[in-house]
């Protein structure tokens, strides 16, 4: 492969660079460029312009976010591992037979969000395999309303933030009705908002191998954005680090920051409210994508890299930012704050799909830990709530 000379590269990227410190959406192509600086083939000066990205993500992070890093007090809660689907990457989907398989009833549900307000959360995330069990009278939704029923009549101040965009078209699927007529009354129940998750990249040559079972990438967009429409926040995400190449992962921002746009430019009630990248884990995902990913643990550069090079692109859009201490480990978290990063995320209280994969970030943070982490670098902290209120 034929590259340019180092003046050419530099001359690029720092017309690139200057132009997003000015303010300007940088286009998919120039993403591509710097994202190609961490190939191993490029030029020799490509560590002076990776730490050029550095410096312009972490400028643009303290001119759109501020300085102050926020987290979060809240607890997973995933209630089952049953699973119809299959995915090339998924570590924690069981079947119904297997020994391990599991499904939590409702006093399991309300002994873990009881526990949770005692320890101070603001927020329950709740998410769970695609059971086709999950009915109630013959309905998904039923059951689906029952969850967040069985909490927020309990516990009526937590924010209840659940249900992907893949649960959601589950749950409409198994009843043939709507997305809305889904997010209406999940929202009517008590649901405050969705996660961005099911994202993996939105690309659906990439979504072919990686999760063929799984909704395709205009459907997951369809249903983010009807969340918008309908008054409900979502999160987004992007899983990285696997088979995708940088013009995939640049599909997947153009297409969240399209989103985005659109949501502000129409008034929507309702938008993204964070950004977070999640760097593939590959320790005990099925051995064919294992195999042809060959390594177990993220690559902390490449997903450093990314880091900044999704809050130069979807920044002005998207201002909060947040790493995966689950992922990259506390040190790796910490580290990407100065990638472009705000927010170091939530004390999850317990975290299965990612750990059964075998990361090594634990399951549970304390907040004076999350809150050394922050002090170490001299940046001031502050606890949020889900919506990026500060408390």
């Amino acid at each position: 492969m034929i590259y340019p000379n180092d003046a050419i590269i530099n001359q690029t990227c720092d017309s690139i660079l200057t132009r997003a410190l000015q303010g300007f959406d940088i286009s998919p192509e120039e993403a591509v460029i710097l994202l190609k600086q961490s190939d191993p083939q490029a030029i020799p000066s490509a560590s002076d312009t990776i730490a050029q990205i550095q410096f312009t993500a972490d400028q643009l992070r303290k001119t759109q976010a501020g300085d102050i890093v926020t987290y979060i007090i809240n607890r997973n809660i995933n209630f089952t591992n049953i699973c119809e689907q299959h995915c090339s990457f998924c570590a924690f989907r069981r079947d119904n037979r297997d020994t391990d398989a599991y499904w939590l009833n409702w006093g399991q549900i309300l002994e873990k969000a009881a526990d949770a307000v005692e320890r101070g959360a603001t927020e329950i995330c709740m998410q769970g395999g695609l059971n086709p069990q999950a009915k109630i009278n013959d309905s998904a939704l039923s059951y689906y309303i029952k969850l967040v029923e069985t909490i927020k009549t309990e516990f009526p101040k937590l924010h209840l933030h659940a249900f992907s965009p893949q649960e959601i078209q589950f749950i409409a699927r198994m009843d043939g009705i709507s997305y809305g007529d889904v997010i209406i009354a999940l929202r009517d129940a008590g649901l405050g908002s969705i996660p961005g998750t099911a994202a993996e990249v939105l690309d659906d040559d990439v979504r072919k191998i990686l999760c063929p079972e799984k909704i395709t990438s205009a459907t997951w967009l369809e249903i983010v954005t009807t969340a918008h429409q309908l008054g409900i926040y979502t999160t987004s995400t992007m899983l990285s680090g696997h088979i995708e190449t940088p013009e995939q992962q640049v599909i997947h921002l153009e297409k969240l920051r399209s989103l985005q746009k659109t949501a502000i430019e129409k008034g929507y009630p309702a938008k993204i409210s964070e950004f977070i990248l999640l760097p593939f884990v590959g320790q005990e995902a099925p051995k064919p994508l294992k195999k042809r990913v060959g390594r177990d643990q993220p690559i902390l550069e490449d997903a450093l890299l990314l880091t900044a090079v999704a809050r130069i692109y979807l920044g002005k859009y998207i201002p909060n930012h947040q790493p995966s201490w689950v992922k990259l480990g506390l040190a790796g978290a910490t580290e990407a704050l100065t990638w472009g990063c705000n927010d170091i995320g939530g004390t999850l209280m317990e975290e299965h799909i990612t750990t059964m994969a075998g990361a090594v970030g634990g399951t549970c943070m304390e907040v004076e830990t999350l809150q050394q982490a922050i002090a170490s670098l001299d940046r001031p902290f502050k606890e949020r709530n889900t919506l990026y209120q500060l408390l």
